[in-house]
């Protein structure tokens, strides 16, 4: 696959398409945040969660939390203080995965989520949390990190993410699922053309520096 000229994602009947000749970013049937993906009930206990990686498709995330989640959505948001790389190597997808570090020059888009509290427990899961029983340290493959983020005009705070624990020394390539579903959950819930352009040279840029080594 070129994927300096062309990258296409599926999601249901949704198609998003990257175009390198026309320098726009695609996404047929965008979803209508009025109508789709604000809720408007928060009876129940809930966090915020600022996803950057996989988790910002709302369909992955469903796969793991094990019902819908696009009513969750908030929206696109942004951290202020981060920056993004791929610090993690995941056993389960053999690969390399997003992480954050903080740097006071850079930031951050993902997507902001309303979450119920009975799902935390699976969220923390999927993110490989666990905590050492007698030191009471995280020794996962993530821990939780408080942080503050900015939506649509508003500042969100006490607001959950993750972050690597042992750290990469080098970024490590994604694989081509994981290139996908990054990029899908980006374009799909409204990140600026900008950073899901950075996003995807990022992360092209990291793959064929990968196949480079290995032809070497």
């Amino acid at each position: 696959m070129h994927f300096a000229k062309i990258r296409g994602c599926h999601l249901g009947r949704e198609e998003v398409t990257l175009n390198s000749d026309t320098d726009t970013i695609q996404s047929i049937d965008p979803i209508q945040w009025d109508e789709k993906f604000i809720s408007t009930s928060h009876a129940e206990p809930s966090f915020y969660y600022f996803a950057y990686g996989s988790c910002m498709c709302p369909v992955d995330l469903q796969r793991t939390l094990g019902e819908p989640t696009h009513s969750y959505v908030i929206g696109p948001a942004t951290l202020r203080g981060y920056r993004l790389g791929f610090y993690r190597h995941s056993r389960r997808r053999n690969c390399g995965a997003l992480d954050i570090v903080k740097d006071a020059n850079s930031s951050v888009e993902g997507v902001l989520y309303r979450l119920p509290w009975r799902l935390s427990d699976r969220l923390d899961e999927r993110e490989e949390v666990k905590i050492d029983p007698d030191k009471q340290v995280h020794i996962g493959g993530y821990r939780p990190e408080m942080i503050d983020v900015h939506s649509q005009g508003k500042d969100y705070q006490n607001v959950r993410t993750y972050m690597v624990i042992n750290k990469l020394t080098q970024e490590l390539a994604p694989n081509d699922w994981y290139f996908n579903v990054v990029l899908r959950g980006a374009v799909t819930c409204g990140l600026t053309q900008e950073y899901c352009w950075q996003l995807f040279n990022h992360m092209y840029n990291l793959q064929r520096q990968q196949v480079n080594y290995q032809n070497s």
